[in-house]
């Protein structure tokens, strides 16, 4: 059964005297950052100057500096910036800082978990990662409240890491809401195989196919895409609400019907054994050799898959029919104002 920490299982003080870099003033880090700094935490902020995140550091309070200097003062640094770009700065800036007796400390184990990264084995290693934005993990915080969170530990070199993160973790606000225990595989695993079969590559594949269905067969691209895609977030949020079968109790009972005996027909025994072999491929780490090889090559087959949808027909009358619904782009900036922060 999984372990599952509050604030009263967390001693902010074990970071009392203690300095925090957070290196990436990103989405994640400027949530983190704030809500450290408001718990009474000493915090440093790594960011490059030059860049829209860098003058929001300093818009915010802080005083950027580069990531070397940050962890050469940090006794915790935290790396928060993308997978693909934490090697380098690892190796480049970070690891001739850290000291024996420091931590490290990432809210995603994807760059430890297949190599990116090997921190050296005299310094605690552990992970705290929210499980939603910093802009939710920040306005959550401010009103009292907590996003839950994973922790794990991978070097406990000090014998303290698990307290080290605890503590982090409350910091953050994370332990109002509930801190469950991992491992850094077992979180990078299950959040890969999420994004890939369900969160974006199949929500974002079965859409797809759903309108190019209706389109084929004749029906208008407007009434297809309110169809496949715009009612879409009127059943995702009353799931995230409430649960699937929550979400069937506000449904009429022909959709109803249709959910509970077509949905097995179209996500079928072929589409979870595909499923298995995406989990397959991310356990043996071939998804990230690839991902890596890819990002290293200058993301030839990324971009060009992502120029390709961009072309798709449902994007050219989804932006045609979202401009006649003013709400949906003010919510939209509003949500993009915030992520950028």
């Amino acid at each position: 059964m999984v372990r599952i920490s509050y604030d009263k299982d967390a001693d902010l003080g074990v970071l009392k005297g203690k300095t925090v870099a957070i290196v990436g003033y990103g989405i994640q880090g400027r949530g983190q950052a704030l809500n450290l700094r408001d718990s009474g935490i000493t915090v440093i902020v790594a960011q490059r100057p030059g860049g829209p995140n860098y003058d929001l550091a300093r818009q915010d309070g802080f005083k950027p500096v580069l990531a070397a200097q940050a962890t050469a003062k940090a006794d915790v640094s935290i790396l928060l910036t993308q997978d693909t770009l934490q090697a380098q700065l690892y190796r480049e800036s970070i690891a001739p800082s850290l000291k024996a007796g420091k931590a490290l400390g990432f809210s995603h184990g994807f760059a430890v978990l297949y190599g990116l990264v090997k921190p050296p084995k005299d310094v605690d290693v552990v992970m705290v990662a929210p499980k939603g934005p910093g802009s939710l993990l920040r306005s959550q915080y401010l009103e009292g409240k907590g996003v839950p969170a994973l922790l794990a530990v991978h070097h406990n070199a000090t014998g303290k890491a698990k307290q080290i993160a605890l503590a982090w973790a409350k910091g953050i606000g994370s332990t109002r809401a509930g801190v469950l225990e991992t491992t850094f595989k077992e979180e990078t695993e299950t959040d890969n195989f999420g994004e890939q079969a369900v969160l974006c590559g199949g929500v974002s594949a079965l859409i797809k196919a759903g309108f190019e269905t209706l389109v084929e067969a004749g029906y208008q691209p407007e009434l297809a895409y309110f169809e496949c895609l715009h009612e879409l977030k009127l059943i995702t949020d009353m799931i995230w609400a409430t649960g699937i079968q929550g979400m069937r109790k506000r449904v009429s009972d022909t959709a109803k019907w249709g959910d509970i005996s077509r949905g097995p027909r179209v996500i079928d025994a072929h589409v979870k054994e595909a499923m298995r072999q995406l989990l397959r491929e991310i356990q043996s780490g071939e998804f990230a050799r690839e991902w890596i090889k890819e990002h290293e090559a200058g993301r030839p087959t990324f971009t060009r898959l992502m120029q390709q949808d961009d072309e798709h027909l449902i994007e050219q009358v989804g932006s045609r029919l979202r401009s006649m619904m003013p709400w949906i782009g003010s919510d939209s900036r509003q949500r993009k104002a915030k992520v950028s922060k």
